[in-house]
């Protein structure tokens, strides 16, 4: 018998133990302490702003959030009564103005400078926060980030929050808003997303659209999507304590999916749309990093939409905790972002 047969008879008894390896692998792994050094191929912004950043406190995270219906509320009140648009529309050359659309509060947001592929096109931005943060003037934030960017004119939805208005509120304002728009544009002229819960309630949107029988949007823009709000995700746990942003799904993520629910299954799927179906989906992009604890939610949402025959496009930035490219748009990683967001609805947009 050749070396060469030897080896391969080796292999296949390796893959045909597997089996047995995964079973008696049931348990949950423990990993020794060990030690993380900041990214090397990171850019030089973010690998110096990881290594000048406190290690994140899992425990200490998992205590940090309002205790009472009333606390969220006094945090939510709070967040209004902060107004950063007039730095937003100085720094980035913006006109950002407050209105109602269908009775749902938006922020219109138009940039000094319109794109010529963009003078017919809207992006339809939905803030995060883990459905219970982000709202009031700062929703428009991350919308007025897109505008300069891609030079295209934004609606970001000031959608209603639990605990006072908890699932399907999000949806339906969303969906309300969205009709409106399509007595001014094509569907095929709209984009929609957002980063983190509005990138999971965009999926949610969509999904809404087609039970409706609406014509979907021509475009997704997925940033490091919460779409599975059962703490099942593996970077929830690899990269817990990690991710310095998220840092733990205890604490807020979970309180925030208990309140956003209300009561319903937490895999229903416009809660958590990859428990859902992605078949007929616009183009999707989607953004993560490699210490993002939603990393796993937006790699299954990229297979799952190639799995439907859905152009999915998937960038993965190196050393990037949940959503820094939108907390800290300046640094490299923040400004291909923008610049990947701007190409794709160039792209996709009628």
């Amino acid at each position: 018998m050749t070396r060469s047969s030897l080896a391969y008879l080796f292999i296949a008894a390796c893959c045909l133990n597997a089996p047995c390896l995964i079973a008696q692998s049931a348990a949950p792994w423990t990993i020794s302490e060990r030690s993380l050094p900041a990214p090397d191929h990171a850019s030089a912004e973010l690998a110096a702003a990881i290594a000048n950043a406190p290690q994140p406190d899992p425990d200490a995270a998992a205590s940090n959030y309002p205790q009472s219906d009333n606390q969220w509320l006094q945090m939510q009140t709070a967040a209004r009564n902060q107004n950063p648009l007039p730095a937003l529309e100085e720094a980035l050359g913006v006109q950002i103005e407050s209105s109602q659309i269908a009775g749902v509060t938006v922020y219109e947001i138009t940039p000094m400078a319109i794109a010529p592929e963009h003078r017919e096109h809207l992006f339809l931005h939905l803030h995060g926060g883990g459905y219970v943060l982000g709202g009031g003037p700062g929703a428009a934030s991350e919308g007025a980030q897109i505008s300069a960017a891609a030079g295209i004119r934004v609606v970001s939805v000031d959608y209603r929050m639990p605990p006072a208005a908890p699932f399907p509120a999000a949806v339906d304002d969303t969906i309300a808003v969205y009709r409106e728009l399509l007595n001014e544009y094509s569907a095929g002229e709209i984009a929609i997303g957002g980063t983190s819960a509005g990138a999971g309630l965009s999926f949610a949107a969509v999904m809404q659209m087609k039970n409706l029988g609406l014509s979907v949007p021509g475009a997704v823009f997925a940033g490091t999507p919460w779409a599975d709000l059962t703490d099942s995700s593996d970077s929830l746990h690899t990269n817990a304590g990690i991710d310095r942003i998220l840092v733990s799904y205890d604490g807020l993520l979970q309180i925030g999916a208990e309140l956003y629910a209300d009561g319903e299954a937490l895999t229903h799927p416009l809660i958590s749309p990859l428990y859902g179906d992605f078949s007929g989906f616009p183009p999707t992009i989607l953004i993560s990093g490699t210490r993002d604890m939603l990393l796993s939610d937006t790699v299954r949402a990229h297979r799952k939409l190639l799995a439907e025959g859905v152009q999915a496009d998937l960038h993965v930035f190196e050393g990037m905790s949940h959503a820094e490219y939108m907390i800290m748009p300046d640094i490299p990683e923040g400004q291909q972002t923008l610049a990947e967001i701007s190409r794709f609805l160039k792209s996709h947009l009628d």
